[in-house]
């Protein structure tokens, strides 16, 4: 606690960000007139810690885990990180995927105390009042979403706000981005989802949603307010539909400090898979063949970032486009059909139309990246086939949640004979292959937008470049260890994730610098400036 805050009795121990419970010291208790309002006995933060450890694991779902850390948090908030940053392994599944898919489903019925601002379609013309309304002055990091494209869930409305808080609580425990800068958003336009609208419990607009000229006013108004209210906060869009997640990045990227993590972060971590595989596979980087599975925009972005990294091998954008192939619920993108999206144009090559199977059969890729949405989709006789062209197939089942992946690690290996380079959107648990053990590691967006927005938030960036995701995917990709790839993981353990984000943070940040984007110049000693800003969960 520090020295100089004023409040005291209730108003200490209803303060998420001042609470030590009953870690407290006695002479603490006394300054701050808590004498009475606490059990006399005095706890020792790591007994404290312990306690709380116990208290979660005795629950008997991952959803009232959910619950109970949602209450930690909301309760004594530096305990709560300290519990994600000493056991994030067991955690992180907890605050978010593939937990949290299933509390944005029940949100409404699990609702317990208010986080971040809503902005509803009735606030036109008023948003900035509704965010002068949030406490804090100095918010850096927004994250925020419409709830129309919830994880692989669909569109889940005013449930989605789940999405911004865990996300938010990621930056937090994972890059030290500080939590009183933090602030999540829910764009409430109303919800097509008939089941969410017919839930007497349900906390949003009842009503199906505003679109066209209404909904991007009242974006742009959010947008505008948030450059007055929070001028140096860097905005994330989260899980907007793929058409509007493209529209609004495209309008916003060269004005404001944003980016989307669906379209950007995960194609950050995608692309560190893909360096990182070639150090199994042998297959150089800039020989590769990707298909992808799904064409929408958590593929394509992925296919934009990887096309950039082509270019910066060498290849004119054409030449790196053709090396990267799409098949979607109607088969391989080609020219010849006339149902793609403009952000499908792009890789819709000259070639016989096809299926899924017969496409790799055609194409030979060395790696297939699932983003589907759907489970199974990367069938026995897909995951075979791959195995005849390849000595060691790339399969990326990045879906979430998990139990919308494309296919199970356990598949992966039996289908291949142990020798998948396979990695996952949401955990999966070691596999036993014959006398080989895998330990898959998860391509989490989480090992890229925390370092991304911490590097943002230290340098003061203007604008968020498509070489700060390069930077960034090329340093976690070097900081995968041979140990690592020796159990076929091709990202680093999570336990390492704060140095990853530090790592990363500074990548970013000097390519920020260099680039002009920032409002700092130069600094001596880069790294030791953001160590010195992260955030400690410590009393």
């Amino acid at each position: 606690m520090k020295e100089n805050i004023e409040a005291t009795g209730f108003d200490v121990l209803f303060n998420a960000a001042l609470n030590k419970g009953t870690a407290f010291t006695e002479a603490e208790r006394k300054k701050y007139k808590l004498r009475g309002l606490l059990p006399p006995g005095v706890s020792d933060p790591d007994v404290q810690l312990n306690r709380a450890l116990q208290n979660m694991r005795r629950k008997h779902y991952d959803i009232e885990r959910y619950i109970y850390l949602s209450a930690l948090q909301s309760r004594n908030e530096r305990l709560f990180y300290r519990l994600i940053l000493e056991n994030i392994q067991e955690v992180m599944p907890l605050i978010y995927t593939p937990t949290v898919g299933q509390a944005c489903k029940e949100f409404a019925a699990i609702f317990r105390q208010p986080k971040g601002i809503y902005i509803t379609a009735e606030d036109r013309g008023n948003v900035s009042e509704i965010l002068n309304n949030w406490p804090e002055e100095d918010v850096r990091v927004i994250v925020v979403t419409d709830g129309e494209r919830i994880l692989g869930l669909g569109d889940l409305g005013a449930n989605g706000m789940g999405i911004p808080i865990g996300k938010l609580a990621l930056y937090v425990a994972c890059a030290g981005i500080q939590p009183n800068q933090c602030l999540p958003v829910m764009i409430d336009v109303g919800t097509n989802n008939q089941e969410m609208l017919d839930d007497p419990l349900y906390l949003g607009l009842r009503h199906k949603r505003i679109q066209g000229e209404e909904y991007d006013a009242l974006v742009d108004e959010f947008i505008s307010s948030v450059q007055v209210a929070y001028p140096k906060a860097l905005i994330q869009f989260e899980d907007f539909l793929t058409p509007n997640a493209y529209r609004l990045l495209n309008k916003y990227r060269n004005q404001v400090l944003c980016f989307n993590d669906d379209i950007q972060g995960t194609a950050g971590v995608a692309l560190a898979g893909v360096y990182a595989s070639t150090k199994i596979s042998g297959v150089a980087f800039r020989d590769l063949r990707i298909m992808f599975l799904g064409a929408g925009s958590a593929a394509t972005g992925i296919a934009d970032l990887i096309t950039y990294a082509f270019q910066k091998e060498g290849f004119t954008e054409e030449e790196a486009r053709k090396k990267l192939w799409f098949v979607d619920i109607d088969g391989l993108v080609i020219q010849s059909r006339d149902d793609l999206l403009p952000h499908n144009l792009p890789y819709a090559h000259d070639h016989p139309a096809a299926d899924f199977i017969s496409a790799i059969k055609q194409i030979k890729p060395h790696m297939l990246i699932g983003a589907t949405g759907f489970p199974g989709t990367f069938t026995q006789e897909a995951v075979k086939l791959m195995a005849e062209i390849n000595e060691r197939p790339a399969l990326f089942a990045l879906s979430n949640p998990t139990s919308r992946a494309e296919c199970t690690a356990e598949q992966a290996y039996n289908w291949t004979q142990g020798r998948a380079i396979f990695t996952s959107g949401s955990p999966f648990e070691a596999v036993r292959y014959k006398e080989q053990y895998f330990k898959p590691g998860q391509g989490n967006n989480a090992y890229i937008f925390p370092g991304i927005g911490l590097g943002a938030v230290v340098s003061e960036a203007s604008r968020i470049s498509e070489d700060m995701f390069l930077v960034a995917a090329k340093t976690l990709a070097n900081m995968v260890s041979e140990k690592d790839l020796s159990v076929g993981a091709i990202y680093p353990p999570l336990h390492n994730i704060r140095d990853v984000s530090l790592q990363i943070a500074v990548a970013v940040a000097e390519e920020i610098i260099s680039s002009d984007l920032d409002s700092i110049r130069k600094v001596d000693n880069l790294q030791q400036k953001i160590e010195e800003y992260m955030y400690q969960p410590a009393y």
